[in-house]
């Protein structure tokens, strides 16, 4: 058996995983500022742009802090949440339905909604 070595972590990316870690509001507003980049390059309009990265969370079975910043987003930029099921009725042939239903727990809890008994 190997012992794992532990990789030189230069202090950069310990600050970064650090500010990350902590919620440093200057950290994620380069992030915000990023997002806004990449939303302005895509031609699409804000609103479209957050209903699509949903999409895309669901796709790659993302984890469930990234549904609560994505959706709160989506809302900000003027989707609703019908609009948020209707992306996930949209993509349930192309991504499979297990993905769907793990998901709809996910955005029920970034929407606020109580969890079904059970669930």
């Amino acid at each position: 058996m190997t012992v794992p070595t532990r990789p030189d972590v230069d202090e950069a990316t310990q600050q970064a995983l650090t500010g990350l870690s902590s919620g440093d509001l200057d950290f994620l507003e380069a992030g915000v500022r990023l997002r806004e980049q990449w939303q302005q390059d895509s031609g699409l309009d804000a609103r479209s742009f957050s209903l699509v990265k949903i999409a895309a969370l669901v796709a790659l079975d993302a984890p469930p802090a990234s549904y609560v910043w994505q959706v709160a987003n989506a809302l900000d930029s003027g989707a609703t949440p019908n609009e948020i099921v209707g992306v996930l009725r949209a993509i349930a042939p192309q991504v499979g339905g297990p993905r769907v239903v793990a998901a709809a727990p996910e955005i029920m809890v970034a929407l606020g909604l109580s969890l079904p008994e059970g669930a």
